[in-house]
């Protein structure tokens, strides 16, 4: 229903990338916390980055299962942390320069980062302000034809090695939400620091803690309208959530493949294990549950694809789909014994990869607040205008 034979095609053609091109350094990259640039490039050549982006930046300009597809492939070759710092580049930091940047922003540093040759995160998350964005104390305070930015953000996937940040700070604390604005700032400009953290999973990513201490940026860095910061913000929440859903879905089927795989080849007991009636129905009720997700996925990527505003499906996406993706890892290593417990077997990875998913892009109990809102109070989110 929404895979034609070019999708296809271009499935082959990535997961085939993915082999030659990443897979021989993962287990370095897990190990440093560092992927080494080359590879950025690579996908820039190759289109990876472009691929729902306008093509006067260099784009493909593709629909959005492309990019499910691109999410789906890089949850297979089991590096969360590595398919973390590629889409958080495409379609955290990108999504933020394409919808609210400047001709010149976008002619800059959209069109590199479509290219390979900047790499971008975006910064929310703050130590006293994770899910509480609209606590971030992080101030940007106009001076002439400049802003001063003072404060910190944490949890920054790409937050160590990327070229530039796009911030989210307050113009005007007194307003709360109502006051808070985006801004491009340059990795260089003076005044920016970061620090690596020491994380469960995710290793092969960097994700930093950023200081920024009285740093000063054009006031064309400003992007959007002032004031409307966290309209920006919870308009892309979606796209984020949604992502957060496929990669679950994703990594919990591939999960389950290495599963079935690894039962045909064990045996115990003079049989093999996929042969054990109760071994048989767990791999059952896993699949069912994670068809029935990766379809409610699908369905709401077609909906974001023609234009509607799906913040409500999205985040049930998110809160439902990690939680079962957990679930189902969670058996799948146990099927495996003991080796599901070692580092040589993929299992273990995805099982510390896994656990970010219902906290990352905003925490379960958030999610189930937001949706409460949603469908017990009314509550109606609205696209912002730039």
């Amino acid at each position: 229903m929404y895979f034609n034979e070019e999708h296809n095609l271009f499935r082959e053609g990535f997961r085939s990338f993915l082999q030659k091109e990443v897979v021989p350094h993962i287990e370095d990259w897990e190990k440093t916390g560092t992927i080494d640039r080359f590879i950025w490039e690579k996908f820039g050549e190759m289109g990876y980055f472009g691929i729902n982006y306008p093509e006067e930046y260099g784009g493909l300009g593709l629909d959005l299962f492309y990019t499910i597809i691109f999410l789906e492939e890089l949850q297979r070759i089991n590096s969360g942390g590595f398919a973390a710092a590629m889409w958080a580049h495409a379609y955290l930091a990108m999504t933020h320069l394409n919808a609210e940047g400047s001709p010149a922003i976008k002619e800059k540093y959209l069109t590199q980062s479509i290219e390979g040759k900047l790499i971008g995160c975006l910064c929310i998350s703050e130590p006293f302000a994770g899910s509480d964005v609209a606590g971030m104390r992080t101030t940007a305070v106009k001076k002439g034809d400049k802003y001063i930015i003072n404060g910190s953000k944490t949890f920054i996937t790409n937050g160590v090695y990327s070229d530039y940040l796009v911030v989210v700070a307050k113009t005007n604390p007194a307003l709360n939400h109502k006051g808070m604005s985006i801004f491009l700032v340059d990795r260089a400009t003076p005044g920016v620091s970061a620090s690596k953290l020491d994380k469960l999973g995710w290793r092969a990513s960097d994700t930093g803690e950023i200081a920024f201490d009285n740093v000063e940026i054009p006031a064309s860095n400003l992007m959007g309208v002032e004031g409307k910061g966290f309209s920006y913000v919870m308009q892309h929440f979606a796209l984020e959530r949604l992502i957060m859903g496929v990669n679950a879905h994703a990594r919990a089927e591939y999960a389950i493949e290495y599963a079935i795989q690894y039962m045909s080849e064990r045996t115990a007991f003079g049989k093999q294990l996929d042969q054990f009636q109760v071994l048989r129905h767990k791999i059952a009720e896993m699949t069912s549950k994670v068809e029935i997700h990766k379809t409610f996925n699908y369905v709401i990527t077609n909906r974001l694809n023609n234009g509607e505003y799906v913040v409500k499906e999205a985040t049930m996406s998110k809160l439902e789909t990690t939680r079962v993706a957990d679930e189902v890892i969670y058996d799948c290593l146990q099927l495996l014994g003991g080796y599901g417990y070692m580092e040589e077997y993929p299992l273990a990875r995805m099982f510390r990869d896994s656990r970010l998913g219902p906290i990352g892009g905003g925490t379960s109990q958030i999610l189930c607040e937001i949706i409460a809102k949603m469908t017990l109070d009314n509550k109606v989110y609205q696209k912002a205008t730039t």
